[in-house]
């Protein structure tokens, strides 16, 4: 089978591959704004008719209760999608204008790997516990505790990083037991489209596990929200966004797992090596144009360095122009559309009105006619008040800020509506510890430790969302728990 861009027009719903009933839309590539294909247009009745087949599925098949298969069909994804990786490497380099070389890590290679972590974890998790006896009442007992699957899952995406963001979601969902409905955003569908394909053409999934519903249409995945007949919405995307899903949610009690925005603190300890921590700072804003919730987009030194960090971050950031994503080299590609090219040049801009200094970057490239790229950008001068220290960009800008202290260091990481991710660099691991117990988020990076992996749970503090992603705690998601008494 070969996954031709057309081959993505279709919808996956109930195990068939259809066409969307609102015709297609077209799919551009970021590095070139070039039409480079269709995908297929849902409409309010195509969500309705996945919701029903998952709905279907799990009311009335065998997969809630088959660990074993569930897991040997996320093996079979697995491997037919790693079969299929040159020609999902260069459609997702297109669609999504990701750099290359995260293709071979968490852009695409790791997240399909990742499936048989979670398939491994189908089979090895302890869906019973038991409690012993007890006499409640006088009366001897025998009591246990079994986790079972939530339900239909409706799964609503972003495309920043959408199959790692797709597969931590379906993933566990499928090993959990459940039955999803994907919808992936609009300017990204064919990394979810193709995946049906490979679902419905060379796995064994039943009809109606798996769902997958591209559209044009932001709101249509407002319908999972809403629809009593999904028990669960699982949400990565703008806090904004989040808090209507919940919102929308709570009209059914259904559960919502949340994954949401940020705005990392980068922290330089006076006794850190500095050029190597404002490298590193450097190289994590301009990572995909700076596409990510857990990127560090505040970087934050002691106050009497701020003139020297600020010198060593310019120059690291001028090591990395905007550029070709399909070249191997190239860190910093494209933002993904030209709304969220206006959206970062609109933060540029106020924040030269809020009395920040541009002190490299700050426009489009100049050899750029085409694509929708922002150089990488450094702002200094600004208070973490503003905001500009304040809101998150999703672009490759880089806010520089001073700090008088350890504990002054916390403040400002904490001074955040965020909690999501964070970073220390420093020497004295007392010193580290403490910082690390006081900054209020969910991962933290010590002197360039990588935390991601299928293993750890990701997630936020405060306004970066509700719940864990990945790992054991983020399967857990995905289940119910009931308690068993019998006499004994």
């Amino acid at each position: 089978m070969s996954l031709r861009p057309a081959s993505a027009s279709d919808l996956l719903i109930d195990g068939k591959l259809i066409p969307g009933s609102g015709g297609v839309f077209d799919v551009i590539n970021p590095a070139t704004e070039e039409v480079i294909g269709q995908a297929a247009d849902a409409t309010v009745d195509d969500m309705d008719a996945a919701i029903a087949a998952a709905r279907h599925a799990f009311d009335t098949t065998n997969w809630s209760r088959d660990a074993t298969f569930r897991a040997h069909c996320l093996r079979q994804l697995r491997d037919a999608l790693l079969a299929h990786t040159d020609e999902l490497r260069e459609l997702t380099v297109a669609e999504v204008g990701c750099p290359v070389f995260l293709t071979h890590g968490p852009q695409l290679e790791g997240p399909i790997r990742d499936l048989g972590y979670f398939a491994d974890l189908a089979e090895s998790y302890k869906w019973t516990r038991d409690l012993g006896e007890a006499k409640p009442m006088g009366i001897k007992n025998t009591r246990e505790i079994r986790k079972e699957a939530v339900g239909v899952v409706g799964a609503i995406t972003p495309w920043n990083f959408p199959h790692q963001i797709n597969f931590a979601k379906i993933g566990p969902a499928l090993a959990a037991g459940c039955t999803v409905v994907l919808k992936p955003a609009p300017d990204t569908p064919w990394c979810a489209a193709l995946v049906g394909k490979v679902i419905a053409e060379e796995t064994d999934f039943p009809p109606g596990v798996v769902n997958i519903v591209t559209s044009s249409d932001h709101a249509l995945g407002a319908q999972l929200s809403t629809d009593p007949r999904v028990d669960i919405v699982s949400f990565t995307g703008s806090t904004a966004t989040g808090k209507k899903v919940m919102a929308s949610a709570a009209e059914t009690l259904k559960k919502v797992f949340l994954e949401l925005g940020g705005k990392s603190a980068f922290i330089v300890l006076d006794d850190a090596d500095l050029a190597s921590a404002v490298s590193m700072a450097a190289f994590a804003v301009v990572t995909h144009a700076g596409q990510g919730c857990a990127i560090t987009t505040r970087l934050v030194v002691p106050r009497e360095k701020l003139a020297e960090a600020t010198a060593l971050a310019r120059d690291s950031l001028a090591g990395f122009a905007a550029a070709d994503p399909t070249d191997p080299g190239t860190i910093c590609g494209p933002v993904i559309s030209a709304t969220q090219r206006e959206r970062v040049e609109s933060y540029i801009e106020l924040a030269q009105t809020e009395g920040g200094t541009i002190e490299i970057g700050g426009a489009r490239p100049a050899d750029k006619d085409k694509g929708f790229f922002v150089s990488p950008t450094l702002i200094s001068g600004l208070d973490n008040s503003s905001r500009t220290a304040q809101e998150e960009i999703f672009g490759p800008v880089l806010v520089i800020l001073g700090h008088d202290g350890d504990d002054d260091a916390i403040r400002i990481a904490n001074d955040s509506p965020y909690g999501l991710s964070g970073a220390v660099w420093g020497t004295d691991r007392d010193r580290i510890n403490r910082v690390v117990d006081g900054v209020r988020t969910g991962t933290m990076s010590i002197n360039g430790g990588i935390w991601y992996s299928a293993d750890v749970p990701f997630g936020g503090y405060k306004q970066s969302g509700i719940g864990r992603e990945m790992g054991v705690a983020g399967f857990e998601e995905y289940l119910e728990t009931k308690a068993i008494a019998e006499p004994a």
